[in-house]
């Protein structure tokens, strides 16, 4: 008899939404193990930053409660790795809040590991000071006022911590920052699987069905892990596995084809192979993994810059939009002559115009002369009240800006708002995005286990 290990994951995104119809038909696989992510840097720093998620308590709390009653049903684990959008304590404490609710108002005692990722600024500025931090390709350039700036640091975390966890035998694993595939790596790791195979099919399951044809992360996955391959297959009866969809996720979020870095070693991918199982199922073999021989961690921290004040209006008007370069660089002129902080560029102001060039900037190619733009203007300043003035004085000089041959005389823009401007709070950028080398994959990383829910 084959041996193997099925994992099973829901949705690419905790708070994506799936279908319950998946959920069906993914348990009837009979998991040996839930795991799905729930965190990100791609939304840049701000979640870091201002300790928020990326989806709403709502969303998480009506995503988790059919998972874990299913996980809890059939005496398996639920693993969640980057807990609450970034990954910080503060957000693995805020989702064990809401697993304690589901478990008193469900009536369910979940036994749950709480993996924790912050990561002091001491201990940082030490390892750097002893030369065990390292560039992780292209990042900010560090410094001790930099790192002393640095507001929320977290590290992103390997398979240890959550095969450490499982030997616990917890309901459920909340981890904070987390290398997305280890989420699903870990139990087969534990259970003596191949590391590279875990590896690689955690790589694909960690979007849900992106790999599928239709893709989506708003949909579940199944990996079947035996010896020598692994099999992926859709949840989703309407989606399908293709030779073609599993080869090119594994090229997703890569900066090589055949090499994916990640904690503790690489995943080299050079001589895979993608086979059609059936017509929804793919078969993968001849992935290796390169242990590195110093245990490296990647650092993920942000430092405040400021406060971001965003403006949005549209314009329709040919010779507005004929003459638009001129206009915007006679309104931007405008405001630098105004406040002494634009000119000196303690404040900035970012237009994106869509319709021109909103999305590609200065790659754009399309020259054909649209019939309608909208523009968007945000302003970062030290401080909101000055953000707020002045994005309102752009949009007054931009709205009633004269030009040649202008017709209208109340005004050049559409202002979809009222308050056209929107204070958008702090702002915040990336300040170590670096590696760190560690003697132990575990010591940046403790963990506790409580018993929540029931009382």
């Amino acid at each position: 008899m084959t041996k193997e290990m099925v994992i099973f994951s829901p949705q690419g995104m905790l708070g994506y939404g799936y279908p319950m119809k998946s959920l069906e038909n993914g348990l009837a696989y009979h998991p040996d193990v839930i795991a799905v992510d729930a965190g990100s840097t791609d939304g840049g720093p701000h979640r870091l930053g201002m300790g928020i998620g990326g989806v709403s308590d709502y969303a998480t709390k009506k995503d988790l409660i059919p998972l874990i009653k299913a996980a809890k049903e059939r005496n398996i684990p639920l693993i969640i790795g980057s807990a609450g959008g970034s990954g910080a304590n503060e957000r693995v404490d805020a989702l064990a809040n809401i697993v304690d609710e589901i478990g008193t108002e469900e009536d369910l005692e979940l036994r749950t590991t709480c993996i924790y990722a912050d990561i002091s600024i001491d201990t940082f500025q030490a390892k750097w000071k002893q030369g065990h931090v390292m560039p992780c390709g292209v990042g900010p350039t560090i410094s001790e006022r930099i790192i002393d700036d640095t507001v929320a640091l977290v590290g992103q975390m390997g398979v240890e911590p959550f095969i450490e966890a499982l030997k616990e035998q917890p309901d459920i694993i909340i981890a904070g920052r987390a290398y997305d595939p280890v989420l699903f790596a870990a139990l087969p790791i534990l259970k003596g699987y191949d590391e590279a195979l875990s590896l690689h099919l955690g790589k694909i399951l960690e979007c849900g069905a992106l790999a599928a044809t239709p893709g989506t992360a708003k949909d579940g996955m199944i990996g079947i892990l035996r010896d020598d391959h692994f099999l992926v297959v859709p949840a989703n009866d309407e989606r399908a596995c293709t030779v073609e969809s599993v080869a090119a996720h594994t090229l997703y979020e890569k900066s090589h084809p055949y090499r994916l870095p990640g904690p503790g070693g690489l995943l080299n991918l050079e001589d895979c192979q993608f086979e059609q199982h059936d017509k929804r199922t793919v078969r993968v073999t001849g992935s290796r993994f390169i242990r590195d021989l110093v245990y490296s961690i990647k650092a993920e921290g942000v430092r405040k810059t400021g406060y971001r004040t965003v403006f949005i209006a549209g314009a329709r008007d040919p010779l507005f939009i004929k003459q638009y370069d001129t206009i915007k660089q006679q309104t931007l002129q405008e405001v630098k002559d105004y406040f002494p902080e634009v000119a000196n560029g303690t404040a900035k102001i970012s237009l994106k115009s869509y319709g021109v060039d909103g999305v590609l900037g200065a790659l754009e190619t399309n020259d054909d002369f649209p019939y309608e733009i909208g523009i968007v203007a945000e302003v970062t300043a030290s401080t909101q009240e000055s953000a707020n003035n002045i994005a309102a004085y752009f949009r007054s000089v931009m709205m009633h800006l004269d030009y040649p041959n202008r017709v209208s005389t109340s005004g050049n823009l559409a202002l979809p708002f009222a308050p056209p401007e929107f204070p958008a709070g702090e702002t915040f950028e990336f300040s170590i995005y670096h590696l760190i080398e560690v003697d132990d994959s575990l010591s940046l990383f403790p963990m506790k286990t409580d018993v929540l829910g029931r009382t």
